[in-house]
C-alpha cells in the first residue's frame, strides 16, 4: 500500500513539475514571436514615417511648382488632392480586398515563422 502511496506522489510530483515547464515553455514562446513581430515592426514604421515625409514634401514642391505655372498656387494643390483622391477611390474599390489580405498574410506569417 505505501509502494502505491510513494508512485502516486511520485507521479503527481512529475504532472505538477511537467504542468509547470509546459507553462514556461508557451510563455517563452509567446514573448519570442510578440520580440519577433515588434521588432520587425518598429524599423518598418520607422522606414514609413521617412517616406511619408518625403512624400510630403515633394508634394507640396510639387503643388507649388504647378500652382507657379497656372498662375494660382492654390490651383497646384487642388490637382494634387484630385490626383490623391483618384487613387485613393481606385484602390479603394479595385484593390481594397487585395490590399487587406496581403497585411493579413504578412502579419500571419510573422507570427507562424
Amino acid at each position: 500500500m505505501e509502494d502505491n502511496t510513494k508512485l502516486f506522489e511520485t507521479l503527481l510530483e512529475r504532472a505538477t513539475d511537467y504542468g509547470k515547464v509546459s507553462f514556461e515553455l508557451a510563455k517563452l514562446k509567446t514573448l519570442e514571436k510578440t520580440s519577433d513581430v515588434i521588432s520587425s515592426f518598429i524599423p518598418r514604421t520607422v522606414v514609413f514615417i521617412l517616406f511619408a515625409s518625403f512624400l510630403l514634401f515633394v508634394n507640396l514642391g510639387l503643388a507649388l511648382w504647378l500652382g507657379e505655372i497656372l498662375g494660382d498656387t492654390f490651383y497646384g494643390f487642388f490637382i494634387v488632392a484630385a490626383f490623391y483622391g483618384i487613387t485613393s477611390l481606385i484602390i479603394y474599390f479595385f484593390m481594397h480586398k487585395w490590399l487587406k489580405k496581403r497585411i493579413y498574410e504578412y502579419f500571419i506569417k510573422q507570427l507562424f515563422k
